[in-house]
């Protein structure tokens, strides 16, 4: 009887039928657990409650209209969904937004994939009974991976909620009163203007094309219809559980040998997947964790994988950037073997090789676009494509990718390892690491390959694993937010690690910015991890260090894990970026005596390279061991912004001081004076 009572006080009425909920937030997540799809644009599961769209309303019974994202759950209550006032002011809504918003559906870059378009087909918005917005905004498309189209915004928080919540930059923001509220950056600025790390979180929940991904299809079609041109792509690995979301196919499906063959049909020369360069990480970074274990230094060493966390602790932990793994990303490493290697095989130059990276990813955009990662002006990677441009090239090519015969991916770089593939997951890096360097460490076969510590969708997750005797304690963080918190412990001594993965998307990389909308439903990423792991299990290796394309590579090439020549292609360094408020000199001394070399850090030189152009400078004072006669310092303003980076030698302006300049200038301006 009292189980009887417990359940009855857990039961609500929807549409005269009951309902049982238990730790349902809200209304709304009662009501969907009935089977009834209510709509609504502001609400994620993954994010704070906010109730700004009003699409969700429902009639309570004694309680008039109520937002049900709102409204937690009440034993008894009677909900009425569909009623003659919620379908009025859903419409209403529905009329306002649209009002108010740029409707060029054809030409929109969501048009078919828009919640707005998709409503209002829904709901039988025939017509608007409301003035069109007159006012157009301008479109910023100067960020590297995001587009912003204010015209296309509806305010429904889901952007500046993921960018607060998720990643801690708080980078979009509401600003305006009344029919002036507009979502911006601060100050109204350009993306390219602020700390955004690209990770396009913002793109996966925002239910319109107010931020979309910065576009290169049009790049990679000119390159695929250009006979002069070798056209080579790498699919990374969370790319194939989410790209047949596109086409119909189940949640989760690997879909890597349909892939490859519409790649093929497109017109795409060489065809490789980057689970072989992730294998050619582990090599070089599972050599770098046990030198760094050795000697004591430099611990916790961190992942490098994720550009996004790469250029958050640039912009805000400077103080950890020599705790970063040095080794490329899975990307670039490819990029540079595609670019340098490659044409060797191939008997072409390397000047005739576009080399194309297909991606889950928006931050790995601006990550090809890293002087780092460039050699004499050419990039290694020269156009990034997400999994969702993908989905539309193979579409606009009018391939039905459900009806083709899987393929194969290309010699000489086709041997793939299950550790990999899993480079997709939140731990898969690290569990991947763990495989080669244990048994690299011991010389004994590691027993259970499986770390199931590091699996799962926690955010955080720590543990320790015994390797020769010795205790590793790990850690790993998925979202950036964890990653603070984590920092801030660990420069403030309260945490201690040897090892630490950071993904600054909420499951790894299958919740990728450029990755098919999975915020909505929540077993998407489910199946998509489940579909990651089963790839794992179905291949013949699953150590990278048994990767026989791999060991070639070594041999033929590179000769060892961090040897000098992989150090040169496989290797590189970050700097910071932090914004520097004031005059903040460099030295540690009294440096009135000393040579004034001072660098602009105001925005426009710092968008231009100052901060390169600094470290550049503070390099080569070291190296030419005048720290006790140049005092390197950051300032604001020369005034000369169009001209920058800016910087002067004790008051004489030096315009155009560019890092790759920084050589050149000490030589001729700073040495003469010493």
């Amino acid at each position: 009887m009292v189980d009887v009572k417990t359940d009855k006080k857990n039961i609500l009425f929807v549409d005269g039928k009951e309902v049982e909920f238990s730790d349902e937030r809200n209304l709304l997540e009662v009501i969907r657990k009935a089977g009834i799809d209510v709509p609504t644009f502001c609400y994620r599961p993954d994010l704070s409650i906010y109730g700004a769209c009003r699409m969700c309303v429902v009639e309570v019974e004694g309680r008039g209209v109520q937002s049900s994202c709102t409204m937690p759950p009440e034993a008894g209550i009677k909900v009425k969904v569909n009623t003659e006032k919620t379908r009025r002011v859903r419409k209403m809504s529905l009329e306002l937004l649209l009002a108010n918003h740029n409707r060029e559906c054809t030409m929109c870059e969501k048009s078919g994939e828009c919640e707005l378009q998709d409503l209002s087909t829904k709901m039988g918005i025939k017509e608007v009974r409301f003035g069109k917005r007159e006012e157009k905004s301008a479109i910023d498309d100067s960020n590297p991976s995001v587009v912003r189209d204010p015209n296309k915004c509806i305010l429904c928080g889901d952007c500046v909620r993921a960018c607060s919540e998720i990643q801690g930059q708080s980078v979009l923001e509401f600003a305006g009163r009344g029919s002036k509220t507009v979502v911006t950056p601060a100050f109204c600025k350009d993306m390219k203007d602020v700390d955004c790390v690209y990770c396009g979180q913002c793109i996966q929940v925002c239910p319109t094309a107010a931020l979309t991904i910065k576009s290169e299809t049009e790049q990679t079609w000119k390159a695929l219809l250009d006979a002069k041109k070798t056209v080579v792509a790498q699919i990374a690995p969370a790319v194939r559980v989410a790209l047949g979301e596109a086409f119909g196919l189940p949640k989760g499906t690997n879909s890597i040998g349909l892939i490859v063959a519409a790649l093929r049909k497109m017109g795409f020369d060489k065809v490789f997947d980057t689970t072989f360069s992730a294998d050619l990480t582990i090599m070089e970074e599972g050599t770098e964790l046990l030198s760094r274990v050795k000697t004591g230094e430099k611990l916790p060493i961190f992942t490098s994988c994720c550009p996004a966390w790469v250029r958050f602790a640039e912009l805000k932990y400077p103080q950890l950037l020599n705790n970063l793994s040095t080794c490329r990303s899975p990307q670039q490493m490819f990029g540079s073997v595609m670019k340098k290697f490659l044409p060797q095989e191939m008997g072409i130059e390397s000047k005739d090789v576009v080399t194309v990276s297909i991606m889950p990813c928006t931050a790995k955009k601006a990550e090809a676009k890293r002087p780092e990662f460039a050699e004499g002006g050419e990039a290694d990677i020269d156009i990034v494509l997400t999994t969702q441009e993908l989905a539309r090239m193979i579409k606009e090519a009018g391939i039905d990718i459900k009806n083709l015969e899987p393929e194969e991916t290309d010699a000489p770089f086709g041997m793939l390892s299950g550790a990999g593939v899993i480079f997709a997951n939140t731990g898969g890096v690290l569990e991947a690491a763990l495989r080669t360097a244990y048994e690299v460490a011991t010389g004994k076969p590691m027993g259970n390959i499986v770390v199931e510590e590091a699996r799962g969708f926690n955010k955080f997750k720590e543990f320790s694993v015994d390797l020769e005797g010795k205790k590793l304690k790990i850690a790993i963080c998925a979202t950036l937010n964890e990653a603070d918190d984590l920092c801030k412990k660990i420069i403030s001594g309260e945490a201690h690690y040897d090892m630490v993965e950071v993904m600054a998307c909420p499951a790894g990389c299958i919740t990728g910015g450029g990755q098919p909308q999975s915020c909505k439903d929540p077993s998407i990423k489910e199946d998509r991890m489940k579909g990651i792991y089963q790839s794992d299990v179905e291949h013949k290796i699953r150590k990278s260090h048994e990767n026989t394309d791999v060991q070639k590579l070594y041999k033929e090439w590179l000769k060892n894990p961090n040897s000098e020549l992989a150090h040169e292609f496989l290797h590189t360094h970050y700097h910071s970026k932090k914004r520097i408020e004031g005059g903040i000199s460099f030295t540690k001394e009294d440096d009135t005596d000393k040579l004034q070399l001072e660098v602009c850090v105001g925005t426009c030189c710092y968008n231009n390279g100052s901060y390169d152009t600094m470290q550049k400078f503070i390099e080569i004072v070291a190296d030419k061991n005048v720290s006790d006669k140049v005092a390197v310092k950051g300032r604001f303003c020369f005034e000369k912004c169009g001209v920058g980076p800016n910087m002067s030698v004790n008051g004489q302006l030096i315009y155009n001081a560019t890092s790759d300049r920084a050589k050149e200038i000490f030589e001729s301006e700073i040495e003469p004076k010493l």
